[in-house]
């Protein structure tokens, strides 16, 4: 693994270099980054002074290739062919995004590694004003503009899964997009799922104080992580640009609006796991659908689609896969131009009389996982998805 990564860091130096022709040939549309915007972000990556990574480096070359020529349409190299497989699954990921997207999503974070570079001076990449904080962040783009704060999970080769750092790292962001000067903050994925919830793997690293040390350790982590939606100052909203499983939906019963794509699905298989409600959703989940579809969401482990899950309260609106991010961006925009104190003072008003019993939700919710992490029960559940998985 270590040859492959030397090997992959050298080959994906060069893609600093990426051709303008195919762009040119790339059918333009009047909505994202235009022909200009995009001719300047290539032109900001080769000054880059800084190596910004290999998965920085992967996210580019895929959303350049999508910019230029749509969805990944070249055959899959083999296993062992390391670099070209990285690029490939990279671009794969992408799956349907439209190139006008993907152009300005290339913009976007070529302006966040520059203004990251520049110490966190406003990147001038995209047609508005923007302050970009990639820097810092491993599993996370965060980024500031139109008075929007972005908050991007960014594993999508993982199906941007969440680990014990992604936790830490989410946390964060929320701190300080609390304290930013924008108005509203929008969670999204990066590839084809928005979250596929908490990575497993993280079961599967013991400390030294065994299983109970390790669920000791998770649990004040979650009652952290659920708090910081709790206490979050500003409408906060999900765009939903995929599958979203577990911890990443729960949450959305503390959102202001859930956008989804009409391919996006949401699903918490819980019992399945050997595990129970998290997120507060054990409280939020039966006020928004009702006891009966709550129960079976939670209870039962049904995934819902986007339709389905709009028709029961859980979403706000649905919207075509190919003009998802353009149409929820175009309504963001518009509510971020609103008197921000009147927006969060309303807020505040709204979930005044609930935000001492989510305080609670999640601490009895933490206890009762807690409890189950050390179960054999729970362990078995685990054990059995990973076989299951293996023989994939």
């Amino acid at each position: 693994m270590a040859i492959a990564g030397f090997r992959l860091t050298r080959c994906l130096g060069r893609l600093s270099g990426l051709p303008a022709q195919g762009f040119r040939r790339a059918n333009m549309s009047a909505m994202g980054a235009t022909v200009e915007q995009f001719e300047e972000a290539k032109s900001k990556l080769s000054s880059l002074k800084k190596d910004p990574g290999n998965d920085a480096k992967l996210r580019i070359y895929a959303l350049f290739k999508q910019a230029t020529r749509g969805p990944c349409d070249a055959p899959k190299p083999g296993m062992l062919d390391f670099v070209n497989k990285a690029k490939w699954d990279a671009w794969n990921s992408l799956g349907s995004l439209a190139q006008e997207e993907a152009r300005q999503r290339y913009c976007d974070l070529i302006g966040s590694l520059a203004a990251a570079e520049e110490g966190g001076s406003p990147a001038r990449v995209a047609a508005a004003p923007a302050t970009a904080t990639a820097g810092g962040y491993d599993c996370l783009l965060v980024d500031t503009r139109d008075n929007i704060t972005t908050v991007t999970f960014n594993r999508p080769a993982k199906k941007n899964a969440i680990t014990t750092r992604m936790y830490e790292e989410i946390i964060e962001a929320l701190g300080q997009a609390a304290r930013d000067p924008s108005v509203i903050t929008v969670f999204t994925g990066a590839g084809d799922y928005y979250c596929s919830g908490n990575d497993l793997s993280n079961f599967t690293k013991i400390p030294e104080g065994g299983v109970e040390q390790m669920a000791k350790d998770g649990g004040e982590l979650l009652r952290k992580y659920v708090k910081a939606f709790i206490d979050f100052p500003k409408p906060l909203v999900a765009l939903v640009n995929g599958p979203a499983v577990g911890i990443s939906v729960t949450v959305m019963g503390m959102f202001e609006l859930v956008y989804a794509s009409e391919s996006a699905t949401f699903h918490t298989p819980f019992t399945q796991l050997g595990q129970s409600p998290e997120g507060c959703s054990s409280y939020t989940f039966p006020r928004i659908m009702g006891y009966g579809k709550a129960n079976e969401m939670l209870l039962f482990n049904k995934k819902l689609t986007a339709a389905q899950a709009c028709e029961l309260g859980l979403v706000t609106r649905v919207f075509p896969d190919r003009s998802f991010h353009s149409e929820a961006r175009s309504l963001l925009e518009s509510y971020a131009k609103l008197p921000p104190d009147s927006l969060a003072l309303s807020k505040r008003l709204i979930r005044s009389g609930e935000k001492e019993h989510l305080h609670a939700v999640n601490d009895a919710e933490v206890e009762r996982l807690m409890e189950r992490w050390t179960s054999e029960e729970c362990f078995n559940a685990v054990m059995s998805f990973f076989q299951a998985k293996a023989k994939l």
